[in-house]
């Protein structure tokens, strides 16, 4: 065990702060639903970038490469001066909804490079120009361009020509739980000497201003206040009445800025006076505007900041030392000198150690590479999000619970409390939390830390999230929405990673979770399957404009739509109760009922979703699943559109190992009856039952039986079709030359292949499921290849790519995938990262060519990213793709099951391989 699981443990065991410090700062909060306040829910224009420096925030803080305590009492950040800038540099710029030609997008450039679970150490790179940034330029020139052009980006306004900008890293090491070492390293890439000022800040979220509701209200007001220390430093101290004393020591004596974190009223809302004399923008005004009446000459407030000026020459680096200590922390009478620079290099040591545990030995650097920054940008993505409904509401005059609600946004969900650290999408573009986007990110997650992942799940189903009728939250600007029900997936993937790890079962946290997984069961067939049939509608399901409607509108036909992915995910959520209830039959033989229930389940959706004709979704035509819209007259028709929606029933695939069936024989024997009496359940599925038992005595519960399951594939894997050459495409590229048109009276809507970005508004126009490739339903399609491969091994195989004339196995073709997957980020064979596409400044500058951006989902046929360019979130799953493959082969996940996939650690491979047959879980 090294020093950094020791950490893990001591967090766990012990109750040892390590993760109370961490990264739990937005990188916006500007532009949120949480601080929209007006009349017509316009989140974008009521609370702008442009307010951001001068307003202070009700609900969260945002800084760059900031961090702060787990309930984001005091923050600190980093701001930066070039000189030029009409403002200081305070936090991430980027575009709002309306102004980007695609939605929303930030526009810097900020890495992630690393990061350990409990943030003992963290590192990130932002980039700076010396030259005003251009945000006029940024809105003015993408507001005026179209859907169908490229977004105008800042490398396109020219600022960093000739290299004129700061690399500046920023670095974190926790000498212990609450003394953290600070190093910030600037370094001028230009060709000339440029001054930079760099302002680290330190401040407290405003929780005592007299327009917070009292229930959230602070008794006593914070302070910071400067003290004297030895010669040598600058200092400043923080009193908080739960966090207790801080000291923020400075290296070298420089001017200590200070004021308040409360709103400047009289230049943003001339009519209201301000509170007090500083405000939030008082050190933007002393540093650019030289105003030195607006910082507090007393040296206290609710804001400070060092101010440390700045003049590097060509090419040369300057170093900037901090330490934040808790004033009961004892050993730090000297917070520099040479033990400063130890532990900072112990620390990054630590981490290289803790890397090189989870990491495969049989990857290449590169490939290590990109799964470590896929990871720290995981681990940086962490967010404090707090959310009162109740107080929300009141504010808005639309609590149901209150006289005079009118309803409005959110109106349902009075009963959420979100006081949490959260994984958060992205940090600038979603800086909320998504209910299914959070199931996919506690894979990677579980490589590192298996505990925070729990804890990611568990948040979701606890009752001050989940809404009391069982719907999960789907995100705050309408927690109402329908996301995949996935959460029963990951459940089981995480407690089958705890088994792999400990050889022990958190029963707590199973039973827990099945019992409100089971709500939310309940919830999605009294509510999503309208006519009691077992087909499900669901709207969107997180694929935002994949159909040709809008599907969480009403339908311009009139009737409904029975969606193929929304019954799909019905089906997989069946079968992730069955196993979990399975489980928990082992310790209480009671739960054996809720076996067969789920299994029932799983039969009666497959029935409906196959059935012939227009009473099922399969098309024996066209050998494709497809929505089935259902008119008001009570005619159906299919929508014929090539995507994923049609790929996902192959998802609805798990194996049932011969260990599993023998813990359930009255469920078994119920079953079989069952089948007895009602044969037609069993028509169209994959063949299932003691007769069709494939390797290992394994058996398997599929909607696709293997006539269509090769019709599938063979559509899957063409090239011209589905397979891109990084991955697989959400729409087939079919509809490049056959658009799917369906005119009503007149009026024509269509589904084209759009490899790139949209072409619409719908769903706000950022992000587009309409060609490009995405992470998550890949990482789905891997697994229900895994899944068939156990149940197959080589007595099933096709042709990969279709046409090829080479034969895969199911196990080979999954492989194929993800190599194709990895491939967007890894050097190609002319040394180029297809993620950066054509941007030759990622190409081939050595300063930047090796820092990877994990994009919201990539360009179907080049690999290039597109949308949000932070979203670590879900793609970051791409760091268990490397790893999965990394640690196993065809041979060891046929011999050791599907418990195989979570063989993980070099410290613990071969002991965990040995005792891989003892249970069972691929990916869920």
């Amino acid at each position: 065990m090294n020093t950094e699981q020791l950490r893990l443990k001591e967090t766990r065991e012990k109750n040892i702060p390590w993760k109370k410090w961490g990264p739990y700062l937005s990188e916006r909060q500007w532009g949120t639903v949480r601080e929209d306040y007006s009349q017509n829910g316009d989140a974008w224009n009521f609370f702008t970038h442009e307010h951001a420096r001068s307003r202070a925030y009700r609900w969260g803080e945002d800084g760059i490469a900031g961090i702060s305590d787990d309930k984001q009492r005091l923050c600190f950040a980093l701001a930066l001066w070039n000189g030029n800038d009409p403002i200081l540099k305070e936090r991430m710029f980027g575009l709002t909804n309306s102004e980007g030609n695609h939605g929303e997008d930030v526009k810097e450039y900020y890495f992630y490079l690393d990061s350990t679970p409990t943030h003992s150490y963290m590192k990130m790179l932002y980039k700076y120009p010396q030259a005003a940034y251009p945000y006029d330029d940024l809105v003015k020139t993408n507001k005026a361009r179209s859907r169908n052009e490229m977004e105008y980006e800042l490398l396109d306004t020219g600022i960093f020509n000739e290299d004129r900008y700061f690399d500046v890293f920023v670095e974190y090491a926790k000498a212990g739980p609450e003394d953290i070492l600070v190093r910030i390293t600037a370094i001028n890439r230009g060709p000339e000497a440029h001054k930079l000022d760099v302002l680290p800040t330190i401040w407290f979220r405003n929780d005592w201003s007299k327009w917070i509701a009292e229930s959230n209200r602070a008794p006593v007001k914070p302070i910071i206040r400067q003290i004297q220390t030895e010669p040598g430093l600058s200092t400043m101290v923080s009193y908080h009445p739960i966090l207790g004393e801080l000291t923020l020591s400075c290296e070298g004596e420089v001017p200590l800025l200070f004021t308040e974190n409360e709103t400047n009223h009289q230049l943003l809302f001339p009519s209201q006076k301000n509170e007090g004399t500083y405000v939030k923008d008082g050190i933007n005004d002393f540093v650019v505007l030289g105003n030195h009446d607006s910082v507090n000459p007393d040296k206290m407030g609710t804001k400070a900041a060092a101010y440390f000026q700045l003049d590097i020459s060509a090419g040369q680096t300057s170093v900037i030392r901090l330490r934040l200590t808790k004033n009961t922390t004892v050993g730090v009478s000297k917070p520099f000198g040479d033990a400063f620079d130890k532990i900072l290099n112990e620390r990054i040591s630590e981490a290289d150690q803790f890397y090189k545990s989870v990491t495969p030995p049989s990857v290449n650097e590169d490939k290590a590479s990109v799964m470590r920054q896929a990871l720290a940008g995981m681990l940086w993505s962490k967010q404090f999000f707090f959310f009162d409904g109740d107080n929300w509401l009141d504010e808005h005059h639309s609590n149901p619970l209150h006289s005079g609600y009118h309803n409005a946004r959110n109106s349902d969900w009075y009963h959420m409390l979100n006081e949490d650290i959260i994984s958060m999408p992205d940090k600038w573009e979603y800086p909320w939390y998504a209910a299914w986007d959070l199931a996919f990110h506690t894979l990677p997650l579980s490589i590192v830390d298996p505990d925070f992942a729990k804890t990611q799940m568990n948040l979701m189903l606890r009752g001050a999230y989940l809404h009391p009728n069982g719907q999960l939250p789907a995100y705050e600007w309408n927690f109402s929405d329908v996301n995949p029900p996935v959460h029963a997936w990951a459940t089981l993937f995480l407690h089958r990673t705890e088994q792999a790890l400990t050889g022990e079962t958190d029963i707590n946290f199973l039973k827990s979770a099945f019992h409100k997984l089971l709500l939310n069961f309940t919830w999605w067939v009294n509510r999503k399957d309208r006519f009691g049939k077992n087909v499900f509608e669901g709207g969107f399901l997180g694929l935002d404009n994949i159909g040709v409607f809008d599907r969480s509108a009403t339908l311009p036909t009139g009737g409904s739509l029975e969606q193929a992915d929304g019954t799909a995910w019905m089906t997989l959520f069946s079968q992730n109760m069955l196993e979990i209830a399975i489980e928990l039959a082992v310790h209480e033989p009671v739960y054996e009922e809720m076996v067969f229930k789920f299994i029932e389940h799983f039969y009666f959706i497959a029935r409906a979703m196959n059935g012939s004709g227009t009473e099922g979704m399969w098309d024996e035509e066209d050998g494709f699943y497809y929505d089935l819209l259902r008119l008001p007259d009570g005619n159906a028709q299919r929508l014929k559109v090539r995507s994923l929606v049609g790929l996902l029933p192959l998802c609805a695939t798990t194996v049932i190992e011969e260990w599993q069936r023998d813990r359930i024989p009255k469920a078994l024997a119920t079953v079989s009856e069952r089948l007895r009496r009602m044969p037609e359940l069993m028509t169209t599925i994959h063949p299932t039952g003691p007769n069709h038992l494939g390797e290992a005595s394994r058996g398997i519960l599929a909607l696709v039986n293997p006539e269509r399951l090769r019709r599938i594939l063979t559509k899957m894997l063409d090239e011209n079709e589905f397979l891109g050459p990084y991955g697989i495409r959400s729409i087939s590229k079919f509809h490049e030359q056959h658009p799917f048109v369906f005119d009503l009276k007149g009026e024509e809507y269509r589904v084209d292949y759009l490899p790139a970005e949209s072409n619409s508004g719908m769903f706000g126009g950022n992000s587009n499921w309409r060609g490009p490739v995405w992470m998550p339903v890949n990482v789905m399609i891997i697994r229900a290849l895994l899944n068939f491969y156990l149940y197959y091994g080589d007595k099933f195989k096709i042709e990969c790519p279709t046409g090829s004339g080479k034969m895969m196995n199911l196990f080979e073709v999954s492989q194929e995938i993800a190599n194709r997957l990895t491939g967007i980020f890894t050097r190609n064979e002319q040394n180029r990262r297809p993620v950066y596409g054509g941007t030759e400044k990622f190409q081939n500058d050595p300063n930047w060519r090796d820092y990877i951006l994990f994009f919201e989902y990539f360009h179907g046929d080049n690999g290039a990213g597109l949308g949000a360019s932070h979203q670590t979130g879900w793609t970051g799953v791409v760091a268990k793709i490397i790893e999965l493959f990394g640690f196993i082969d065809e041979k060891q996940m046929l011999n050791g099951g599907k418990q195989a996939a979570f063989i993980h650690g070099t410290d613990n491979t071969k002991k965990q391989y040995e005792s891989a047959k003892l249970s069972d879980a691929i990916p869920g």
